[in-house]
């Protein structure tokens, strides 16, 4: 009798979970999000293929149903009135000195028209998988930092350059702390 109610409850729930199924994820990305797929012409997502400066054709973006074209990397120039801030070692949480530097750029930013995209960049230490997560990490937690500044998401957009892009070239840790870091560019709106 025991088996015949163990065997019952394990078929409810294997039929449970063919019929539930698990939550779907939702469909809409933020344009501050790194897009991971174009749409092709035929309304089928293509294969992914990540978008590098060099790229003529930037990745589409989908908004609340909205498609727009995220700019090229390329097409944005840095500004002095707009500082990089720095992180610690495998860190990414904003440091008092920095939320300071942020505050600054915010108010710059509010009163010039301009497009902003924020690079996540970090030291050499590392792979480079886990690099390009921790400069994602570090793109999105100065994006939310200035957005709660007032700045509007839907003028910000993230890259993660990981250890691609180093400012300093030595391996010590004076070079390697000017290496993590997200650098903020902008180019105008139009």
């Amino acid at each position: 009798m025991r088996t015949l109610f163990q065997a019952t409850t394990l078929s409810a729930l294997v039929l449970t979970t063919m019929f539930v199924g698990c939550a779907r994820r939702p469909s809409v990305l933020s344009s501050a999000t790194a897009p991971t797929s174009a749409t092709a012409p035929s309304g089928q997502p293509a294969a992914a293929a990540p978008a590098t400066e060099g790229d003529a054709a930037a990745a589409v973006v989908v908004e609340e149903d909205i498609i727009t074209e995220r700019p090229a990397p390329s097409t944005f120039a840095e500004n002095a009135n707009v500082k990089p801030i720095y992180f610690d070692f495998d860190r990414y949480d904003i440091r008092p000195d920095d939320a300071r530097t942020l505050e600054a750029d915010a108010a710059w930013l509010k009163d010039n028209n301009v497009l902003i995209l924020i690079e996540g960049q970090c030291d050499e230490r590392g792979t480079e998988e886990y690099n390009l997560a921790l400069g994602d990490r570090r793109a999105r937690a100065t994006m939310n930092y200035l957005a709660s500044l007032g700045i509007a998401t839907n003028r910000m957009s993230t890259v993660s350059y990981g250890k691609e892009r180093p400012v300093c070239t030595e391996h010590a840790e004076a070079c390697w702390a000017l290496n993590r870091r997200a650098h903020i560019i902008v180019k105008p709106r139009e």
